[in-house]
């Protein structure tokens, strides 16, 4: 079950008209939160990402299951069923049993799989695989949505992040 402060947010950015996978990145984010706090693990960095997004589903985030030929039959049945459940379309059927099983399971996967160094080897895959107009078109959106005072924080970072990879050689990119 999502914090209520989670689905706050994503009911926040989805009123500043930001992407769905923006607003489901709240629910990834808390489930990334949840396994570094020790309540469970992850067998990959990849499952935590889809727990989240199952959980943005259910909650009602708008974010379509993936189209054929994009993900395995089983991830997308279960994305079908988590959108369906989220829109009011079909009941969820509670199975007691099964929610304590996969709980007990996951309780025995690594914690490890969400370390920064593991989510940033996940992302830097996920980037590689689309295309430079498709990160830059993502790019452009989210500096239209971010507002003032965010492009104005994102360009602050920016000019240290530029001025720390100057002191120590590294080159910005």
């Amino acid at each position: 079950m999502p914090e209520k402060r989670t689905i706050e947010k994503a009911r926040r950015a989805k009123r500043q008209g930001k992407a769905p996978t923006t607003q489901a990145g709240e629910f990834v984010r808390e489930e990334i939160d949840k396994i570094r706090r020790g309540e469970h693990g992850a067998r990959s960095p990849q499952q935590a990402i889809a727990i989240g997004l199952s959980e943005a589903r259910r909650a009602g985030v708008d974010l379509p299951p993936p189209k054929r030929g994009q993900a395995k039959k089983r991830t997308r049945e279960s994305a079908e069923y988590a959108y369906a459940a989220g829109q009011h379309k079909r009941k969820t059927r509670r199975q007691p049993r099964v929610s304590r099983a996969v709980k007990e399971v996951l309780k025995r996967e690594p914690r490890s799989t969400v370390s920064r160094t593991a989510l940033s080897r996940q992302a830097k895959r996920a980037a590689s695989r689309r295309t430079a107009a498709a990160r830059s078109a993502a790019a452009r959106k989210a500096a239209r949505t971010k507002g003032h005072a965010g492009r104005a924080a994102a360009a602050r970072k920016a000019a240290r992040t530029r001025a720390r990879r100057r002191r120590t050689g590294r080159r910005a990119g």
